[in-house]
């Protein structure tokens, strides 16, 4: 299993810790990348894993208020991972998007909603038939902000849920960004096997 101490986020919500961590323990190690201004456009970050990042790298690119998304690996122990090494499930990393969006377009809430409509959160280190840690779910928040709404948005889909969730909750670490050929996927190879069985599913069940 990964390398960085897991939360496990239905006992730490019944505990009532999420949101009252000590901030001096949260490192949003981003370098303060999360919030930029770019030509008078606001830009913030959003990065999540739920399986392989093909997938939600094809649905979040057709979310309104999204800028880019970037796929790549973040929450390991190696520093620029390759797609190989991750692939073991011994480096500790988990395949990750990176989504930039407009705030004041679209809510880091609604970035969420859709995140949890797209995945299991109640399978670990798993996605249908990709198995591994590297395809947990997880999100990394980029700001003490996404982190408490991040928290109550866990909460909340809980309650429509049998199975508990598993998904990781914690601060953002460095992010490694993926090979220029898992880049685009989707778009690039709509025929493909994967896309055609895995990713145009999840599309359609998206709403796209």
């Amino acid at each position: 299993m990964s390398v960085i101490a897991k939360t496990v986020l239905l006992a730490a919500i019944a505990a009532g810790s999420l949101g009252r961590a000590d901030p001096a323990e949260l490192r949003f190690a981003t370098a303060r990348e999360e919030t930029m201004t770019t030509e008078g456009q606001a830009v913030e970050y959003a990065i999540l894993g739920g399986g392989c990042f093909w997938c939600l790298e094809a649905v979040f690119e057709l979310l309104p208020g999204v800028i880019d998304v970037e796929n790549g690996y973040a929450g390991g122990s190696r520093e620029q991972p390759s797609y190989e090494e991750v692939s073991t499930g011994e480096t500790g990393h988990a395949e990750v998007v990176r989504i930039a969006f407009d705030p004041a377009k679209l809510a880091y809430e609604e970035i969420l909603d859709l995140f949890w409509k797209i995945h299991d959160p109640t399978t670990e280190d798993r996605q249908g038939a990709d198995i591994g840690s590297q395809y947990r779910s997880v999100i990394f928040t980029t700001s003490e902000e996404q982190l408490q709404e991040a928290a109550a948005s866990i909460k909340e889909t809980q309650h429509r849920l049998v199975d508990p969730i598993v998904t990781e909750l914690l601060p953002s670490p460095r992010f490694w960004p993926a090979e220029s050929y898992h880049q685009d996927y989707f778009r690039k190879h709509p025929d493909a096997a994967y896309c055609r069985i895995v990713i145009a599913p999840k599309l359609k069940k998206a709403g796209f």
